[in-house]
């Protein structure tokens, strides 16, 4: 039924390998129940012979945001947390904030909440070079990288907590911007929970879902399923070759060979394409799969189809290929279809990831659309949107 799409999707997807773009990708489509279609090209890790395929494991980066979402709206259902109340309230380090305003550091006006760490409007951001606030992150994410493979390392509480310290870009809730925010929450869930991060989704989501590829690292009978991470590099003569990549990204080992202490809301998850269907397809069944309830169907309503205020939609609008969307709940969503960069529909939500991981949900369609590749600084990039096209253009 849709093989002319498929060979497609396979020449633009042979094309970028054979382009440098990846080393290796795949992609998989369900409307349903129904698998639509599965395509790969290229290597997981052409070092070692091993061929991208359906059981790949990869590192999620920001993928992991959406899951640690689901985390929060589970501890709301419960009753056991308030999306309304003050980060400071559970994480005490947050209850005397600063904040950047006209060059100065001078203390919050009003405090950060906890829906505010959902739609990124807490003022936490990344680390940068350019203002005080990404300094005084680096700071932190330099130190916890520093102590990865000591006996020592930076724990989940800690990083947030030091993070704490620095100031924020704005007051809470007054814009948006791209950061730290999911982190922080993996730090407030475990404080609600009194469960790691890592305890609390396996019990509340991996496990009931049957995921069992998902996990914030590789133990070492799965090792030879992890893809490789590659870089493009533009050699003397101007042509380009992908190289491994190897550094420890935001304080996320890159073997994730052991169970770590720092497990990032933000970053940390790796996973499989069929392990995240089963996430994605709970999403679109209103928050059941397989007669497992994770969220309740207003709930699931709740979480995939927020926005921005106004004020906070005007910056988001600066992130460049979002044209269209807004965000909430750590996931983008589609208002305006008209108004995107490629073909959209109105309602889809999903993210992606820092090293190429993709997801998108469709309600309306009741489809989903996964791509998995491992290259550094990638995120929602050109091959992303190739093969979006391809897909929304046929069915």
């Amino acid at each position: 039924m849709y093989t002319e799409l498929i060979e497609t999707l396979h020449r633009v997807m042979k094309e970028s390998v054979e382009n440098s773009e990846v080393m290796g990708v795949n992609f998989l489509v369900e409307k349903g129940e129904e698998e639509i279609l599965y395509c790969q090209e290229g290597m997981a890790d052409k070092e070692n012979g091993m061929e991208m395929n359906r059981n790949t494991i990869f590192r999620l980066y920001s993928q992991t945001k959406p899951v640690t979402g689901v985390a929060a709206m589970i501890l709301m259902e419960q009753g056991c947390l308030d999306l309304c109340q003050s980060v400071g309230e559970i994480l005490p380090a947050f209850s005397h904030l600063k904040v950047e305003k006209d060059g100065k550091v001078v203390d919050a006006s009003r405090p950060m909440l906890v829906h505010d760490l959902l739609r990124m409007t807490s003022g936490l951001v990344y680390p940068d070079d350019c203002t005080a606030s990404g300094k005084a992150a680096g700071v932190v994410f330099d130190d916890a990288c520093a102590r990865l493979h000591t006996e020592n390392p930076m724990t989940t509480q800690e990083l947030a907590e030091r993070l704490a310290e620095g100031s924020l870009l704005f007051e809470p809730g007054s814009s948006w911007i791209y950061g730290t925010s999911a982190d922080v929450l993996g730090a407030v869930i475990e404080k609600v929970s009194g469960k790691k991060l890592s305890e609390f989704m396996e019990d509340e989501i991996f496990k009931p879902l049957g995921m069992t590829d998902t996990a914030f690292w590789v133990p070492a009978e799965k090792q030879c399923r992890l893809a490789k991470a590659y870089e493009t590099v533009v050699k003397e003569d101007g042509s380009r070759a992908m190289v491994p990549y190897t550094g420890n990204n935001l304080a996320i080992c890159n073997d994730m060979a052991k169970a770590p202490a720092y497990e990032a809301g933000g970053a940390g998850l790796t996973s499989t394409l069929d392990d995240y269907m089963k996430f994605a397809r709970m999403l679109r069944n209103g928050g059941t799969l397989n007669g497992k309830q994770i969220i309740r169907p207003e709930t699931a309503r709740y979480f995939t189809g927020g926005e921005l205020m106004p004020a906070q939609q005007q910056a988001f609008e600066n992130w460049i290929g979002l044209d269209g969307f807004s965000y909430s709940n750590l996931m983008r969503v589609c208002k305006k279809p008209s108004r995107c960069g490629m073909i959209a529909r109105e309602g889809e939500y999903g993210w992606d990831g820092w090293l190429g991981m993709y997801f998108a949900n469709f309600p309306k369609e009741n489809m989903t659309i996964l791509m998995g590749t491992q290259k550094k600084d990638s995120g929602t990039f050109s091959l992303t949107r190739k093969l979006r096209n391809i897909v929304l253009s046929s069915i």
